[in-house]
């Protein structure tokens, strides 16, 4: 594959035309091998493994956008002022080689009227995955000087909810060498309004954050309480002690809100759990959040 600058991928982007039916053929070429290193935490102890990346330039596929019904399963079709919003693949990269595997597929948004969101939104996404790739090369070449090695990784993208009002999108990169590291990042967009909802937009203030934190610590022990192979890194009365015990929420911690109209709090592989535990998620009682909220136009 020749290697595009951003410019020009921005360029291709801008230049698609929209066809009346939107499908996608995806080959996905691996399955996953072992694992990048990832910083690990106990319940009494943190350990961090690393493990180079990895080497070679394998076989590289760029996909358009084509005509197939296998695309119909991921594409957001909502009539909004007329227009269509749709989620698409815009671009995908395909490494697959015994020893190095990648699939980084590129979403694009399509159909809102505010195009300075669209934009934004799609740059983003644009510059996101072209670091991924640029650093998955880089990491390839230094491990085939060190003698070579396993490694992957898989990008893409979930739609979360789509319906009159919401669409979120969920975007996860899955990191595979010598142990395995999952991220989830959302954006979450009014598609009436056509603007971007962030999580202290929700309320009146910042009281949420030690509401919401509230809330999780008590779901965590009641979890863990009901099903002994849970396990959170949070502190309560007669359980063990915890190093770098859960306390509170980021300001701007990662959420999304589905399709019952609930806000969903979502933490990363490793950030309040162990690594078997993957990527969690805390839906958020309406009930305890109603007097704090903005309106109840999103989270009923």
């Amino acid at each position: 594959m020749s290697n595009k600058s951003l410019h020009q991928l921005k360029k291709e982007y801008d230049d698609i035309p929209i066809p009346k039916e939107l499908d996608f053929v995806v080959k996905k070429a691996f399955k996953d091998s072992e694992v990048y290193s990832q910083k690990k935490k106990y319940l009494f102890r943190r350990t961090s493994t690393a493990a180079a990346s990895i080497a070679a330039l394998a076989v590289t596929l760029t996909i358009g956008i084509n005509t197939s019904p296998v695309f119909a399963a991921t594409l957001s079709k909502i009539p909004v002022m007329g227009n269509v919003v749709k989620v698409l693949t815009f671009r995908e990269y395909i490494i697959n080689e015994e020893n190095h595997n990648a699939n980084i597929k590129i979403p694009s948004i399509q159909g809102l009227n505010n195009k300075e969101i669209e934009k934004s939104l799609n740059e983003k996404y644009l510059e996101e995955n072209k670091k991924l790739y640029e650093e998955f090369i880089e990491d390839m070449e230094e491990l085939k000087k060190m003698g070579d090695g396993h490694t992957g990784i898989d990008s893409g993208y979930e739609v979360k909810t789509d319906n009159e009002t919401i669409l979120s999108v969920g975007r996860y990169v899955v990191n595979t060498a010598a142990s395995s590291s999952t991220t989830f990042k959302y954006d979450t967009i009014d598609k009436k309004k056509e603007v971007l909802i962030t999580l202290p937009s929700l309320f009146k203030d910042k009281s949420y954050i030690e509401i919401i934190s509230d809330n999780i610590k008590k779901q965590m022990i009641q979890q863990m309480k009901s099903d002994p192979d849970k396990i959170y890194w949070v502190s309560y009365e007669g359980g063990e002690e915890v190093i770098d015990a859960f306390e509170k929420i980021l300001e701007h911690q990662s959420f999304y809100v589905n399709s019952e109209s609930k806000l969903v709090i979502s933490f990363n592989k490793y950030e309040v759990a162990p690594g078997y535990m993957g990527v969690v998620e805390f839906t958020i009682p309406t009930d305890i959040i109603s007097d704090i909220l903005v309106g109840n136009e999103y989270i009923k």
